[in-house]
């Protein structure tokens, strides 16, 4: 079946190069991404996790785990984190998925369920390989994005995503256009006037359905 946003993640367990997981249990009361590639040893993709790994400070302020996904095996992702490291000047601290039977592939509509990968294969043999979930505490998935394999991902979009998402979550709340943190949040529709302001404080009331409220704390 399709995944679809506020699914629940599917509680797969899973092969790291840190050791074996159930994925709920992984994620615990945290926020979570999720974020794949379809081979280890690739120029972008060794681009990519370097930056998750620059970014660690950044996941832990969010109380946000983060977990790489590949269809290589555990010692490959050894090695490869030689070179992510060495590249980004940054510890790699974060588990990398061994999904060699494309099981967490499929299962978070990657691939097909009928996909398998060719002896021989290259990266083009799985390139759909190449997304980020965004999971909330309550294991519901709260954004998707797929790159091709020539856009390198931008993941101080994803930590921005992760901002909008945090404020908003569980709230009558969702964040405008090129938000960033500490700007005004939209009040939803869900709230007359009255209630919003209630709840928000003074409104800036720009047409009868786009309200701004200051961005509350």
């Amino acid at each position: 079946m399709a995944l679809r946003i506020n699914d629940t993640i599917p509680n797969l367990h899973v092969v790291t190069d840190l050791g074996e997981y159930d994925l709920h249990d992984w994620i615990g009361d945290s926020w979570a991404i999720l974020f794949s590639h379809p081979k280890d040893f690739t120029p972008v993709c060794t681009t990519e996790f370097g930056a998750v790994a620059q970014l660690a400070d950044e996941w832990a302020k969010r109380g946000t785990k983060v977990m790489g996904i590949s269809v290589d095996g555990v010692d490959e992702h050894k090695q490869w984190k030689g070179d992510i490291e060495k590249t980004a000047g940054a510890d790699a601290g974060f588990p990398i998925i061994a999904d060699e039977d494309l099981a967490v592939a499929k299962a978070l509509d990657m691939l097909p369920a009928d996909a398998y990968l060719p002896d021989g294969r290259t990266p083009a043999d799985s390139a759909t390989v190449r997304s980020v979930f965004i999971v909330a505490p309550n294991k519901k998935v709260q954004l998707m994005m797929t790159y091709p394999m020539s856009v390198g991902r931008n993941f101080a979009e994803v930590l921005r995503a992760l901002d909008g998402l945090q404020r908003t979550y569980e709230q009558p709340l969702a964040t405008p256009a090129n938000w960033e943190t500490g700007q005004d949040v939209i009040v939803a529709l869900s709230l007359d006037d009255a209630a919003a302001t209630e709840k928000f404080g003074e409104l800036d009331i720009k047409l009868p359905y786009l309200r701004y409220a200051k961005n509350p704390a």
